[in-house]
């Protein structure tokens, strides 16, 4: 069997002996099938308006999750023929995709272990993987998560110490339910309304986080007025937002960013923030050439971030990689082909791009 894939502005169409499936679209056409990594919110899907029937390969906590967060996941299945979804490590519920046994699509991907989160049992060899490139340069090497709980602990204490409330922000799919089981042995602890919002999804999962109070009601009740100093949870925001001004200028707090982007150090003043921690849900460079090593694939696309890069250093590596980027108006197909390129060519490939 052979599959080919093509790049369009709204997703990629993976197609295998009439089987079609949209990888992570934006925008859904009649497809047999759409794959769904998870439910961060540019890998979801809204409803079309028509009333085609669209069947949707997904796992039972991304379905629930979306579904909280207003999508509307239609016909779900959690595995087909010939499709098999393997745990990515990204987020609760976040799967990649083997298909017809010859393709890997990893979504996001993490195979560095946090908390509650399934890293992937395995990493398929295959001929194709499709492997997302958030951070594929090799400057964005993430230090141990347990040395940025560390940190974090210490900017916190030295804060009650002072008598300084601190913000942890982080998205507040993904990251924030991960801030909450890390950090929440601090008292008081509060949250943003719509992190609390996933949290309870969380929990209905079997995932235990502690309760929390809403910002909302904190502020109404005044529990966030008082000499004692606090923690609370807050999405990645800079330090210009409205909130984020609100809070320093009535509370005086120090604010924590958590993001992979910070292994720059101009990250912090970049997003105006107190401090700005390397915490992330994704692979860093040297994991995602373990990923590419375990997989041994003939043939490799990078997707999302720095995909051109990623694929730079992969084909100098020996392997025969093709950057695909989403832009509008523009179709990529991918089909078998045969080469007459030197062997010696570090740009040999099976599959061509028109």
């Amino acid at each position: 069997m052979h599959s080919h894939l093509r790049s369009m502005d709204y997703g990629l169409l993976l197609e295998n002996n009439g089987t079609r499936i949209l990888l992570d679209p934006s925008k859904v056409e009649s497809n047999d099938f759409v794959f769904i990594s998870h439910a961060h919110s540019d890998h979801v899907y809204r409803k079309p308006k028509n009333k085609s029937k669209i069947t949707t390969i997904t796992s039972v906590e991304t379905e629930a999750i979306a579904n909280a967060r207003g999508y509307e996941i239609t016909n779900a299945i959690y595995e087909g023929k010939d499709l098999e979804l393997i745990d990515s490590g990204h987020i609760l519920g976040s799967k990649g995709l083997l298909a017809f046994n010859e393709v890997f699509y990893t979504g996001d991907i993490s195979i560095r272990k946090r908390a509650f989160l399934k890293l992937p049992k395995k990493i398929p060899q295959v001929d194709t993987l499709i492997i997302e490139s958030t951070f594929g340069r090799h400057e964005y090497i993430f230090p141990d998560h347990k040395e940025i709980i560390h940190q974090a602990n210490k900017i916190i204490a030295d804060a009650y110490d002072k008598g300084q409330p601190v913000i942890l922000m982080g998205y507040p799919l993904g990251k924030a339910q991960l801030l909450t089981n890390f950090f929440g042995h601090w008292d008081p602890f509060f949250s943003y309304d719509s992190i609390e919002v996933i949290n309870t999804v969380y929990r209905n999962m079997g995932i235990s986080l502690r309760d929390t109070t809403c910002f909302t009601e904190a502020e109404k009740y005044k529990q966030l007025d008082t000499k004692y100093p606090w923690v609370m949870l807050a999405p990645l925001m800079n330090g210009n937002s409205r909130f984020l001004k609100y809070m320093k200028d009535k509370y005086n707090t120090i604010t924590i960013g958590f993001s992979g982007w910070a292994c720059s150090p101009r990250y912090k003043y970049m997003m105006g923030i107190d401090y700005a921690l390397p915490l992330s849900d994704h692979c860093d460079f040297n994991e995602l050439i373990q990923v590419v090593k375990k997989c041994n694939p003939k043939k490799i696309f990078t997707i999302h971030g720095f995909a051109v890069e990623f694929a730079r250093i992969l084909n100098n590596m020996g392997y025969n990689a093709i950057p695909i980027s989403h832009k509008p108006n523009k179709i990529k197909k991918i089909v078998k082909k045969p080469t007459t390129r030197r062997k010696n060519d570090i740009q040999i490939l099976d599959y061509y791009i028109k």
